[in-house]
């Protein structure tokens, strides 16, 4: 039988290190080493169709958000254009080849390469269709994604999604990418390195960041933003009967909960009032001549002054923290089981060397 000493510090190592090892890997430490940050759109923020060679269009597409277009100053299609022909409309400002389209340009090109070089990466399969994917930083390795059937985005509102492709993102007629959980459209960033083809009748939810061109297909839907020609400079965007609407996030702001100390006051000092002390003296006759001696005592009062002292109660927000997962001490959880193999074998030893 082992050493009670021993076997109680085996079995506490055992204990702390399982404890470690849990929190140290699960709930959702992983999910933090993948977090994915949101690009910074800059000035192309307020665009929902940026391109470089020009913007295309067919049939009544509505467009909520700026429409741009630099170098190449062509828009047709499209209400309020130097061509004004119709029949698309924009919620917006359109600008042709001036400094707000050459400034979204540029704000493009570095919101590209930001997401181009997010790391570390998980990698998942061509064909996004069917998949449930939590927030993170995605690529395949066929270096293109498809999108047939619904892709399942399920996360916060403040979570991020950065999809990664070196080729070309093509969604197949009557796709759709689903937002659960309070994901939002504003969070999710499509970097292609050529060109992206949505399906006729689909619906897509992200900002679409490609190097080259962007054609919607008929009846396509699109939250989030179409922005053409990143770096290559000479993406055009086509459209067809489109609604694209650009997306803000809306964060929910943390609320502060008051913590209630009550306050407590000093209580007030009481002295008892000073009592009056009378001395008499008693005159003593002696044989010759008496003298009668008075002596008179003086009642002395002390003032007491009590001061009230009345605490205040401050209130104390607390700040929320957020939950990250961070996994500080990887090593804290297999080193604890390590010391609880140690002090088993010791006390195996001890026992040998007693034997």
């Amino acid at each position: 039988m082992l050493p009670r000493w021993t076997a109680r510090a085996a079995l506490a190592g055992f204990t702390v290190g399982a404890v470690l090892v849990a929190s140290a890997y699960g709930g959702g430490g992983e999910a933090s080493n993948l977090q994915a940050t949101a690009p910074g759109l800059g000035a192309a923020q307020g665009f929902a169709v940026l391109a470089a060679a020009g913007v295309t269009n067919t049939g009544p597409t509505t467009v909520t958000g700026d429409l741009g277009t630099h170098p190449t100053a062509a828009v047709t299609g499209f209400f309020g254009t130097t061509a004004n022909e119709g029949p698309g409309t924009v919620a917006g400002a359109i600008h042709q080849a001036d400094a707000a389209a050459l400034a979204a340009r540029t704000a493009l090109t570095g919101a590209y390469n930001n997401a181009a070089g997010q790391v570390p990466v998980t990698t998942v399969g061509t064909e996004l269709g069917g998949q449930n994917l939590v927030p993170g930083t995605y690529t395949s390795a066929s270096g293109t994604f498809g999108i047939t059937g619904t892709l399942t985005l399920n996360g916060g509102a403040n979570d991020v999604w950065v999809f990664k492709t070196a080729s070309t993102l093509i969604t197949a007629s009557g796709s759709t990418v689903s937002l659960i959980g309070g994901a939002q459209a504003c969070n999710v960033f499509w970097q292609v390195g050529s060109s992206v083809t949505l399906g006729s009748s689909s619906t897509f939810r992200g900002s679409i960041l490609a190097n080259t061109s962007i054609t919607a297909g008929n009846s396509a839907t699109v939250t989030g933003r179409l922005l053409a020609g990143a770096v290559a400079g000479s993406g055009a965007v086509t459209l067809d009967t489109n609604n694209i609407a650009v997306t803000t996030c809306a964060f929910a702001p943390a609320t502060a909960t008051a913590i209630g100390v009550p306050a407590t006051p000093t209580p007030t000092a009481t002295l008892a009032p000073a009592t009056a002390i009378a001395a008499t003296a008693t005159a003593v006759a002696p044989a010759a001549t008496a003298t009668a001696i008075a002596a008179t005592a003086t009642a002395v009062a002390p003032a007491a002054t009590a001061t009230a002292i009345t605490a205040t109660a401050t209130a104390v927000a607390p700040t929320a923290l957020p939950n990250t997962g961070d996994d500080s001490l990887p090593w804290a959880g297999p080193l604890a089981l390590l010391l609880g193999a140690l002090l088993l074998a010791a006390g195996l030893a001890f026992r040998r060397t007693r034997a």
